[in-house]
């Protein structure tokens, strides 16, 4: 059973990182050391593991992988990517509790319908360590807490960057599925520098004309990310897309492959898989009372329970429920309302609320039931059918500039952190390209 490929880590890089120098010299045999970064190392059979991983998951496919060194290549920069964001993300402050790391396994597992064991078991077959793994996702989770951090320090969406997405952005609402390729062409590269990229983009592009899968194609030639993954994205915005890709994008039907286009990292190929329209949002909502009985420190669960069956009972005997909810409820938002909770969708209150409200009929007052902050007693009062297309797209463009944003500063980031590393490659490895 090969595990790995169905893990998330995955999705970033097989086999992140593993322990320091000093512990992966106490734990694992001298096996060579394949790459220097800064003052830690990627050893031969990391490189070697996350191989034959990349090999497993395409099974009786490999004919599409590259030639062996080309893809040790690739392997090894993503090696040395995800480490170097490892130790940054260590060096300023960032730290995983051990509790987190066990969450995150247990929820590996049950991704992939396994108990912990039965995951531990599997990775050994798959001849990975459990404390190896339990590093790779440290690693992992340090690297996702350090870019939530970049994006939230580092990126910001004014209200006028809503308006004119919403007064210009006739896609708004469109959803792509794309493919990339990317050949890599350094920042501040001479002239003939950039002419070779562009006729290795160039050659790309051809044999896909002549028919080779885009799929195999970024498997073999991308310089990025995805490449591993077939230069798949995914489906985003359009709004999503980097600026300069946007026009192009809208130009593609769907089937349909870009000539190469140069951008700040190189020469880009795109291919538009398909596209969606997900503007209008219609959503069920709701409108209710409640009465609330807090618990706290002077009233405990068994006694907001009673006093909620008590209030209960008494609006079934025919009280007026704003007058109780105003009398009694410890809901300080609502009791000065009647109850009055609004119009709101199913999952507008926790889902406590929402389990409770969806199962009632219009009119209906429901049983006393336990939400984190005490008991309830709710009366569903109507159910609507609202168009809330307006307020989504303004969320929809706050989170598409947003990541669009995230998505190349982080990028830049990334590469200064590269330039500015120190790295050294101990091993020869080959070089291919399509021309």
């Amino acid at each position: 059973m090969n595990l790995l490929p169905r893990l998330f880590l995955l999705a970033l890089m097989p086999l992140a990182a593993m322990p320091a120098l000093a512990q992966s010299l106490d734990t694992q045999p001298l096996d060579g050391i394949v790459a220097v970064v800064d003052e830690d190392v990627i050893l031969r059979s990391e490189l070697q593991r996350a191989v034959a991983n990349i090999v497993g998951q395409y099974g009786g496919r490999t004919g599409q992988l590259p030639p062996r060194d080309v893809l040790e290549r690739q392997v090894l920069d993503r090696l040395i990517l995800v480490r170097l964001q490892a130790q940054r993300a260590a060096t300023t402050g960032i730290r995983v509790s051990e509790p987190e790391i066990d969450g995150a396994i247990a929820d590996v597992a049950q991704q992939n319908g396994l108990s912990v064991d039965q995951l531990r078991q599997s990775l050994a077959q798959d001849g990975f360590s459990f404390p190896e793994f339990r590093e790779t996702m440290r690693d992992e989770l340090m690297i996702q807490r350090m870019r939530q951090r970049f994006v939230q320090t580092q990126v910001a969406v004014s209200d006028s960057e809503i308006e004119a997405v919403l007064a210009s952005d006739a896609s708004l609402g469109t959803e792509v599925r794309l493919g990339h390729i990317l050949v890599a062409v350094p920042e501040g590269a001479d002239a003939d520098t950039v002419r070779v990229g562009r006729e290795k983009a160039e050659g790309v592009r051809r044999l896909i004309d002549e028919g080779m899968e885009f799929s195999a194609a970024a498997i073999r030639y991308s310089n990025a990310p995805n490449a591993l993954d077939g230069g798949e994205l995914g489906w985003r915005g359009v709004n999503e897309v980097p600026l300069v890709f946007v026009d192009l994008v809208n130009s593609l039907r769907p089937g349909e492959t870009s000539p190469p286009v140069r951008g700040p990292a190189g020469f880009h190929i795109l291919r538009l898989y398909e596209r969606r329209n997900t503007s209008q949002r219609v959503v069920e909502q709701f409108k209710a009372r409640h009465i609330m009985i807090g618990v706290d420190e002077l009233t405990s669960s068994e006694r907001a329970r009673a006093k909620a069956e008590e209030l209960r009972a008494q609006l079934l005997a025919g009280a007026d429920f704003a007058e109780l909810a105003r009398a009694h409820s410890t809901d300080h938002n609502t009791a000065p309302l009647g109850g009055d909770m609004g119009w709101f969708p199913v999952d507008g209150y926790g889902s406590g609320v929402g389990t409770v409200i969806a199962r009632l009929a219009d009119g209906e007052l429901s049983e006393p039931f336990q939400t984190d902050v005490g008991w309830h007693v709710m009366l569903r009062e109507g159910t609507r059918q609202q168009d809330v297309t307006e307020s989504y797209q303004r969320a929809q463009a706050r989170e598409a500039i947003r990541a669009r944003k995230a998505e190349e500063e982080w990028d830049r980031y990334v590469r200064r952190i590269r330039n500015e590393a120190y790295v050294e490659n101990r091993i020869e490895i080959g070089a291919d390209g399509a021309g």
